[in-house]
């Protein structure tokens, strides 16, 4: 941040990060060892637990009375065809609910083995994130599926998790809406940028260049342009509004540029504030090689930054 930047409010940072319980220690020299995972996917062994579940004794009686108290009341007022239809429901909604549990229990059979792998700390059940940078405050409601604590594939510490923001709305006849915004989302603690720059973030490009002009009259942040067609074509970068902006430029180097636009994942997105680092990506990643393919990524950008950081210390 430039000398003398005034700020109303001291932005949220590393210190929001380590109540909510986000490891600290930011990037490592080296980066923790991969070993062979499996399963591998969130679905891998979904047909295994379905097997399990359909042939359970406790399932299977289950099943086998509502067939029959379907066969009696389904028979008694309509006929033997309704009766059959009825029992044929029962079975088609049996196997759909023991289909979703299994599909649960699989989804858990991953994520257990690849905190186990990774040597990660999960934390399963719904959580919560700390509010400290735009996509982390957006929505009525916001929350994470997963978590996992730890040194992060690529040399990243910090939390790995599936996060989501909902947005409500309500139209005239009181009808209401819910829309669900999911992301992967990787996040550390990067102190030593906190006082190189206030606040910087690059977007994946999702509108119309000719825009840009327009929309930035609305921004309460800085347009960073580079001398980039590559750059320009594939995302948008904004910093703080009294950030120095040859700091921000200083940031994309030629070669970081290139990479961001054609090594890494073409979703993958960030945001730095105070200190505080959120790489983040659309949808719940669920296989173990995009989740380190992700958290790579994160890595290599957050490296980025704290070398820029620290050459101007």
């Amino acid at each position: 941040m430039s000398e003398g930047a005034p700020h109303s409010v001291p932005p949220p940072g590393a210190e929001e990060l380590s109540a909510a319980g986000v490891p600290a220690g930011g990037l490592v020299a080296g980066e923790p060892a991969q070993t062979d995972l499996p399963p591998v996917t969130a679905t891998a062994t979904r047909g295994k637990r379905f097997n399990d579940l359909i042939r359970n004794v406790g399932v299977l009686a289950l099943m086998i009375f509502g067939v029959f108290i379907a066969l009696i009341v389904g028979g008694t007022n309509g006929g033997i065809g309704i009766g059959a239809a009825a029992a044929g429901a029962v079975i088609g909604i049996t196997l759909i609910i023991v289909f979703a549990i299994a599909s649960s229990q699989a989804a858990n059979d991953f994520f257990i083995a690849y905190a186990e792998q990774r040597g990660l700390v999960r934390i399963g059940e719904k959580g919560s994130l700390p509010p400290v940078t735009p996509l982390l405050r957006k929505g009525d409601r916001r929350y994470t599926e997963e978590i996992f604590n730890g040194l992060l594939p690529g040399g990243l510490s910090g939390s790995l998790a599936l996060y989501t923001y909902e947005e409500t709305s309500t139209d005239s006849k009181g009808n209401r809406d819910t829309t669900y915004y999911q992301f992967t989302v990787a996040v550390s603690q990067l102190p030593e940028t906190a006082q190189y720059l206030s606040e910087l973030a690059l977007q994946r490009r999702s509108g119309f260049r000719f825009l840009d002009s327009a929309e930035d009259a609305f921004r309460t942040r800085q347009r960073v342009e580079v001398e980039s067609e590559l750059a320009d074509k594939k995302f948008e970068i904004f910093t703080g509004k009294h950030d120095d902006m040859i700091k921000a430029r200083r940031v994309f180097s030629p070669t970081f540029i290139v990479w961001l636009g054609e090594e890494a994942h073409e979703g993958v997105a960030f945001e730095l504030v105070a200190g505080a680092f959120v790489a983040n990506i659309k949808g719940h990643l669920k296989t173990a090689q995009k989740l380190d393919r992700f958290c790579e990524d994160a890595a290599v950008i957050a490296r980025r930054l704290d070398e820029e950081a620290l050459e101007s210390a």
